[in-house]
């Protein structure tokens, strides 16, 4: 008996000593009251934090780098559960932007019974951040042009000179930071912050690149996942270039990008073609009609650029910027968001017919623009996306680039030569992998079952890939939605919403072969 008091005597020590250990994790993060004229202060509801991690884990008593975090409080506290985790996608997206910004997508639910907390990852906005000019006027002095791809043959080994050159500026401002900002650091960064705030086990939701983020996470620390939702996936496979994946490709190749960002434009142009120009302003009454205008709208800006107002725009902007416009094909559901319009479909078919509209004004000189501002003291540039793309994934040397080019653009039209290109700079890059770059197993046993989720017309992240994902971990159940945009929880389904609160809330996941389907059509 007196064994058993002592055992249990024993227990009751142990668990207060974890009590005391995690409540003082929890009060190590002071937070506060975010930035006035951010997107968190202006949304409301948010507070924000910075905290100091290892810049390379391997040296833990050596230099620190800042992560900026902020905080959505759970708004039932009788019910809270804890710490909800997510990364919006990039890589380099920035939580403290996007996630605020966002905020409306999540479910009821989860807002109410999690703290939903994002930050900006290692190298990525106002965390220590990757910059390779002192503002961001001087990397488009710098650039001069060539931010957007080569329309051209004749174009090609200047827009591959100048990132050569911009790898190398990055190299010489940056020193180790771009060393150590693999997905492998953010991850074990994710950890760090999950210990922070007294979480036993990780909840988390990674969109996009923040999938390859959660895979990384579950595989790197198995014993430590609860509920991880990944949405809109990049597979494993496609991300290291491993079997299947061909090594030969470049990373928005492999991952099937270029290829379903045409296949989605074709089916915008199909859906645009059989409504009215009420509800899609480019119709043209007809599906070959309205491919037909958009083919003859995109001869015209070969020609020279159109002018809208202040705006001056070309070919390979507007080419660029369409595979933007098609990932979210559904308004946001709170216009009054700051930094955040994003208008849809609907609102993407009025921006195209406006183009159409003043293509005529060929020689028409553009309106004076207004003062410029100053420019802040840090910036957001192509930089940090590439310092932890390029350190992770396999590139193709450079003199492969203008042939992938040319036959992404054979086969797929013009939109996919200017994904390929996207990819050259990594090429070059200074860090061809990271100092501690994660290259596998991808089927370490979790604690728990991770939910995978997959739209069927996702542009950026094609379908196939959750259909990897699900193959590749040990344990994950796939739940598809039958729609359209990149990611389900962008792109609303009621369906697909209660689905993933479920498995967040009650770890309950969907049926197996759960299919569901978008609210509404896009236009």
């Amino acid at each position: 008996m007196a064994l058993v008091i002592s055992r249990l005597l024993l227990l009751i020590a142990a668990t207060v000593l974890l009590s005391a250990r995690l409540s003082a994790a929890h009060a190590a993060i002071a937070w506060h009251d975010c930035p006035a004229g951010s997107v968190a202060a202006s949304v409301g509801g948010f507070v924000c934090a910075t905290v100091n991690v290892p810049l390379d884990y391997g040296a833990p008593g050596g230099a620190t780098i800042t992560l900026a975090l902020v905080k959505h409080p759970a708004t039932d506290l009788s019910h809270r559960i804890g710490t909800l985790f997510t990364n919006p996608g990039g890589p380099a997206g920035q939580g403290t932007v996007q996630i605020p910004a966002w905020i409306d997508f999540f479910p009821a639910i989860v807002k109410a019974r999690f703290d939903v907390v994002s930050w900006d990852p290692r190298g990525v906005g106002s965390s220590t951040a990757v910059q390779c000019f002192s503002s961001s006027q001087a990397e488009d002095d710098f650039l001069d042009g060539n931010a957007d791809f080569p329309a051209t043959v004749a174009a090609e080994p200047g827009y591959a000179a100048v990132w050569a050159r911009f790898g190398q500026r990055c190299a010489e401002r940056n020193g180790e930071l771009l060393k150590h900002v693999s997905t492998a650091d953010t991850a074990r960064d994710l950890d760090r912050l999950r210990e922070l705030l007294g979480e036993p086990k990780l909840t988390y939701i990674g969109l996009s690149y923040g999938t390859i983020l959660g895979a990384t996470y579950a595989n790197l620390f198995p014993d430590r996942v609860r509920a991880l939702v990944l949405d809109g996936n990049i597979a494993p496979s496609a991300w290291r270039a491993t079997p299947p994946a061909d090594p030969s490709q470049s990373i928005s190749q492999r991952i099937g990008t270029a290829a379903w960002t045409s296949k989605t434009l074709d089916e915008f142009l199909t859906l645009c073609g059989r409504v009215s120009t009420a509800r899609c302003a480019f119709s043209a009454g007809s599906p070959e009609a309205t491919h037909a205008k958009y083919l003859a709208l995109l001869a015209r800006l070969r020609q020279g650029p159109i002018y809208l107002g202040a705006k001056t725009e070309t070919y390979t902007k507007i080419v660029g910027q369409l595979s933007e416009a098609l990932l979210l094909a559904f308004p946001h559901p709170n216009e009054h968001v700051p930094s955040s319009s994003v208008p849809g479909w609907v609102g993407f078919s009025k921006g195209l017919e406006a183009l159409w509209q003043a293509r005529t004004a060929a020689l028409a000189k553009p309106a004076p623009a207004g003062a410029a501002d100053s420019a802040p003291a840090s910036y957001a540039g192509p930089e940090q996306a590439l310092a932890i793309e390029c350190g992770d994934v396999p590139a193709p040397p450079a003199a492969a680039f203008p042939a992938l080019a040319a036959i992404a653009e054979k086969r797929e039209g013009p939109i996919a030569r200017g994904i390929v290109w996207g990819d050259a700079a990594c090429a070059t890059w200074p860090v061809r992998q990271a100092a501690d770059v994660y290259l596998g197993p991808w089927n370490r046993q979790t604690a728990g079952t991770i939910l995978v989720v997959g739209n069927t017309t996702d542009p950026s992240t094609p379908y196939q890939n959750s259909l990897g994902m699900a193959s590749m971990l040990a344990r994950a159940r796939l739940l598809t939605v039958h729609g359209v945009g990149h990611t389900a929880l962008l792109n609303p389904s009621a369906c697909a919403n209660e689905a993933i609160a479920s498995y967040l809330t009650e770890e309950k996941l969907p049926p197996k072969g759960k299919v569901c389907e978008q609210d509404a059509s896009p236009l």
